[in-house]
């Protein structure tokens, strides 16, 4: 069976009323699959969001789809009555059997979201108004998680933020030079294992546990088309307990870069201080005073911790053959981590400045 036929065959034991007109692939994410699927009906055509999650990267399917279904649950009761609150949540359309997601013949888990209509991701931050937007956003999805009822949330990825376990799998990768490919990344495995002791920051500094989304790149909220305003976050695979402080630093990463997160021409790579500073107003207006003081005083570091993280990752998925991220021509991993650790030296060169700008707005 070709993949539009499973795509096809998987929409249809959704509960969606009507017929099936149209599916296409949706999207750039790096890990599943994402389908655009419309369906006639009523004289009109609607249309949803059909996934297949990475088998391989995502272990225990059924718990992270558990997560999912926990936290748009909460966060749908919390929006219930407010304008626009079914556009400020993911909602999952539930199989033909009332499960959240649906397990076809061969194995493969798909789920389907309703298609949120007149809003959209986009790549890059063009304005600071922009990445107001999304670190409020950000900010209030934190927020708004902070009295999901127990149990704890399933953790999706083990150590998913564990950035000493990070460089251990990179100086494994190094060691290993599973692909042949050390010699090609020299200069980028010294950058790094220059920068080890910053490894375990956070982690030393004993932060408070909280409901995070563990992947907040700019593209991970969606802007209402009318108003610009950031109304739903997306991609919630990786929401499990962490440290608020990831989301931050992810987000820093992420958005005050001009470029893409594979940019060649370095020389366009720079950490853009008035966007830093719309994030941290941002963020702060969305998560309100439930951050500690320790936290507060980290969040300014954080940006340049994930960029390390972030930029280690991409090169030990290199060294060892590019067996996690989606690849789309040669050394596009190595692409990736020259360009973090390219940011990460003008997050080093400003540092302190940023620190500041967290002090005065915070105090």
């Amino acid at each position: 069976m070709s993949v539009e036929s499973r795509v096809a065959e998987a929409a249809r034991q959704f509960q969606i009323d009507g017929e099936l007109a149209d599916a296409a692939p949706f999207g750039n994410g790096h890990i599943n699959d994402t389908y655009c699927v419309t369906f006639r009906h009523g004289g009109g055509r609607v249309r949803f969001i059909v996934q297949r999650v990475n088998s391989n990267i995502f272990k225990n399917r059924a718990a992270l789809m558990e997560n999912i279904e926990r936290v748009t649950s909460h966060l749908a009761a919390q929006q219930s009555g407010e304008r626009d609150g079914d556009r400020r949540v993911l909602t999952l359309i539930p199989a033909q059997d009332e499960k959240a997601w649906l397990v076809d013949a061969e194995g493969d888990y798909w789920r389907t979201y309703r298609f949120i209509e007149n809003a959209r991701a986009y790549d890059a931050v063009a304005t600071t108004d922009q990445a107001f937007q999304a670190a409020r956003a950000f900010g209030r999805f934190q927020k708004s998680l902070a009295d999901l009822p127990a149990p704890r949330l399933h953790e999706t990825i083990p150590d998913f933020h564990h950035t000493p376990k990070r460089f251990a799998a990179l100086e494994q990768a190094i060691s290993a030079d599973g692909a042949g490919r050390a010699m090609l990344a020299k200069r980028e495995i010294e950058f790094a294992c220059a920068r080890q002791s910053i490894s375990g920051a956070l982690l030393d500094a004993h932060l408070p546990e909280r409901v995070t989304h563990n992947d907040t790149k700019f593209n991970n909220v969606l802007l209402d088309d009318a108003t610009g305003e950031g109304i739903c976050v997306i991609d919630l695979d990786t929401v499990m307990p962490s440290l608020a402080l990831y989301d931050f630093g992810d987000m820093v990463r992420t958005a005050t870069s001009p470029t893409m997160e594979d940019e060649r021409d370095l020389s366009k790579v720079t950490m853009q201080f008035p966007m830093f500073e719309a994030l941290v107003r941002g963020y702060l207006d969305g998560a309100g005073s439930f951050l500690t003081k320790a936290e507060m005083d980290l969040l300014a570091f954080s940006g340049k911790l994930i960029t390390f993280e972030q930029g280690i990752r991409f090169l030990a998925d290199y060294l060892a053959g590019d067996p996690y991220y989606k690849v789309h021509r040669e050394a596009h991993n190595l692409d990736r981590c020259r360009t973090q650790f390219k940011l990460l030296e003008s997050i080093e060169q400003q540092e302190e400045k940023m620190g500041r700008l967290v002090e005065s707005i915070g105090a």
